[in-house]
């Protein structure tokens, strides 16, 4: 009997920006890699997605150690010689924000698919333009929301899913941990970070973040007042010169969801870890409460929530963390920018849903825009629709 006839769909992916922290590490080395090495993203038993990028930046040296690295072989410092290539249908963009809007009006000028970590722009107005322009081209278009595909936020999805939470009463979250200064141990954030003038700070990176949490696990974000600071005046940078800080690096969030759920988040770069990861949720509920981390998930029932008493004179007599169950597992969970990827490869492929566009990469924008707003006018803002 002869072997059955197997069908790739060979896809060319330009990987702008691979060479920064998080297109080496989460996009190419643990998304891109293993996609190649697993023999693609498998659709049937007779039909697979391959897909064959170029890593594309400013530094020949540094790209030249990536592709040892990854053992992709195809590399260019010339990003305009790359889109006027037809084995390339696909641009991803890993680059700063402040790069990022003028590149991708290339590709799209060029007709490629386009893909993009987020923030997709450093304002509404040009999110949204973006998004058009893919429209208006009949383009495929996504932004990554990586934070969906986490084990400790899945945990929670299926969690709402059953109704363990009865009716969801409030979120809160508590991001963030301590980046060094530089002054005596180096610093592991990059300094843009922390330049406003070069689209830096927390406010436009995270709340981009929360706003598709929010808005794909407990409800459409209604308003929000947000506090920023710079705790940290001054930091070294990555050629040992100290420079002063002129972005947040710290925000503190509040948002009304909808459907009367109260959500708020705690954002820090400036700030010691005591809890069970640097990302956690607490969601309380009438009927329950969970609290989840990146990977894992704790939740309490109403049947085995404890009744304390104030009386700051005893010591507690309860042990409120032994009142928590783990979640088992109950599923198996890939890299989450691993997963997404494979979702955009089989949407561009095989015209398969895809929800997660530039649009929703514009709402993330907004609220980051939104939220700066409140905090110059220490005040709540309306989101309104977009």
């Amino acid at each position: 009997m002869a072997d059955t006839q197997k069908t790739v769909h060979r896809i060319g992916i330009i990987m702008n920006g691979v060479t920064g922290r998080m297109g080496t590490n989460q996009h190419l080395l643990r998304s891109m890699v293993p996609i190649i090495q697993q023999g693609g993203v498998k659709l049937s038993d007779t039909e697979y997605i391959l897909p064959e990028p170029v890593l594309v930046g400013r530094n020949m040296a540094k790209l030249k150690a990536l592709a040892e690295k990854s053992g992709i072989t195809a590399y260019s410092t010339d990003l305009d010689a790359v889109l006027q290539d037809a084995r390339y249908s696909i641009y991803f963009d890993a680059q700063t924000t402040g790069k990022r809007a003028e590149c991708i009006r290339k590709a799209v000028a060029a007709g490629k698919h386009i893909y993009c970590e987020k923030p997709i722009a450093s304002g509404t107005a040009v999110a949204m333009e973006l998004y058009h322009l893919c429209e208006a081209a009949g383009l495929k278009h996504g932004v990554v929301q990586d934070k969906l595909w986490l084990p400790g936020l899945l945990r929670l999805k299926r969690l709402i899913q059953q109704g363990f939470f009865g009716r969801i009463l409030s979120v809160k979250g508590e991001f963030g941990y301590w980046v060094f200064e530089g002054h005596s141990i180096p610093a592991q954030r990059p300094s843009w970070n922390y330049r406003k003038e070069e689209e830096g700070g927390i406010i436009l990176d995270m709340l981009c973040h929360w706003r598709y949490v929010l808005d794909n696990l407990f409800g459409e974000v209604k308003a929000v007042s947000c506090l920023g600071a710079t705790h940290i005046p001054e930091r070294i940078d990555e050629k040992g010169r100290p420079y002063a800080c002129t972005a947040d690096d710290a925000a503190y969030a509040t948002f009304e969801l909808e459907n009367g759920v109260i959500a708020h988040f705690n954002s820090s770069w400036t700030t010691r870890v005591r809890r069970d990861d640097l990302l956690t949720l607490q969601v309380d509920g009438t009927h329950g409460s969970a609290v989840a981390g990146l990977r894992d998930c704790y939740v309490q029932h109403y049947g085995h929530t404890p009744k304390p008493v104030w009386n700051p004179d005893v010591e507690q007599p309860i042990k409120f963390f032994e009142g928590w169950a783990k979640v088992p597992d109950q599923e198996t969970y890939d890299n989450a920018f691993k997963v997404q990827w494979e979702l955009f490869l089989r949407h561009v492929v095989k015209n398969e849903p895809f929800p997660w566009n530039l649009r929703e990469g514009a709402k993330g924008v907004q609220l980051a825009e939104k939220g700066l707003e409140s905090w110059a006018k220490r005040c709540w803002v309306n989101i309104d629709p977009l």
